[in-house]
């Protein structure tokens, strides 16, 4: 199959051929129809995540597709099935996983990570009956795939985390594809949302999915204390950086939420702690979201009432993805990048 690949960190991505993979034991193939290009991705390819140990490296962890093989003692999944699954394979049977905590599961594996990932023709899938999730029919294999980090993550961080309650302000920090996936979930939770980027053009964005005001990163937290009479209720890092971290502390009223999205490299930052105290802050971390929790979320998405395929702004094809993986260097595309291997070049 074809497959991007890296030889150590930082080492520029090629797309190459590799050896087919075969379905483990309780596991799958998918034939990849559509990977997302995430931040995560780059974090990885740079050396922040100490998972990748085994080169060369193929990238990709959030996907959908059709199911190529099944693996021996595989019940209920069958060749053709459309797809998609969390960023973290859980074990399923570890404590956590027995509490239904997969997303924190003690033995977890992760595709583009500690697993040969999506970047590629075909992706392994282990542990099916725990991490397979059925897309409905309703839902289209591109926006399917949006769903396994960026949006799925978002909804966890704002619904379950966040503890999202109508009428309420929430700010989210940084508008990339994970941001603006919080601003439309929490738009359609009936929260009021600030939106903060250093993009005048992804605070647009943000505002075309519902935010109720738009702010330049160099101007918060101020002008989010002002905008929502004393500070929103809930805060949301998607950036990840100890400065956003941070200022979205800063951000909240008493007894405000803050919830950690976006993976901090950089170091830890120098939260207000007094502020904390004083206003009696919570903050808590968000990490994916368990396959056995997506239909409620899918439920949403295939009655339009959430809408990841309009973040959606620019489909490469596996040819393209060595590319876009180094120019995240540089610069952040606005919205979700999409792969699609069946994409030609010519």
């Amino acid at each position: 199959m074809r497959a991007v690949v890296y030889q150590g960190f930082a080492e520029p991505p090629s797309l190459v051929e590799v050896a087919d993979p075969v379905p483990p034991a309780g596991g799958v193939v998918v034939r990849v129809e559509a990977t997302g290009l995430c931040r995560s991705d780059w974090h990885g390819w740079q050396g922040h995540d100490s998972d990748i140990s085994t080169f060369p490296h193929i990238p990709g962890h959030e996907f959908a597709g059709v199911i190529a093989s099944v693996g021996a003692g595989v019940i209920g999944w069958q060749e053709g099935d459309r797809v998609t699954a969390p960023f973290v394979f859980a074990c399923g049977a570890c404590p956590e996983c027995v509490a239904g905590d997969h997303q924190v599961c003690r033995r977890q594996q992760q595709p583009g990570f500690s697993l040969p990932g999506s970047f590629a023709d075909y992706v392994v899938v282990t542990d099916a009956a725990t991490n397979l999730v059925a897309l409905p029919l309703a839902v289209d294999l591109a926006t399917g795939a949006s769903l396994g980090c960026r949006f799925a993550t978002a909804y966890r961080a704002v619904v379950a985390q966040g503890r999202a309650a109508a009428g309420e302000w929430a700010v989210v920090y940084g508008c990339g594809g994970v941001g603006l996936s919080a601003v439309m979930i929490a738009v359609a939770r009936g929260l009021r949302v600030v939106a903060v980027d250093v993009s005048v053009q992804a605070l647009e964005l943000a505002r075309s999915f519902g935010a109720s005001v738009t702010v330049l990163a160099g101007d918060a937290p101020d002008a989010v204390i002002e905008a929502t009479g004393g500070g929103a209720h809930l805060s949301l890092d998607a950036l990840g950086s100890p400065g956003t971290c941070a200022a979205a502390v800063a951000s909240l009223r008493r007894r405000g939420r803050h919830v950690q999205v976006g993976l901090l490299p950089g170091g830890a930052p120098d939260l207000p702690m007094g502020r904390v105290l004083a206003y009696e802050l919570s903050v808590v971390g968000s990490h994916g979201m368990a396959a056995q929790a997506y239909p409620g979320m899918l439920s949403l998405v295939a009655s339009g009432q959430l809408r990841p395929d309009l973040l959606i702004t620019r489909s490469i094809s596996l040819d393209e993805a060595p590319a876009a993986l180094v120019a995240l260097s540089t610069a952040s595309p606005t919205g979700i990048t999409m792969i699609a291997p069946s994409l030609s070049t010519t």
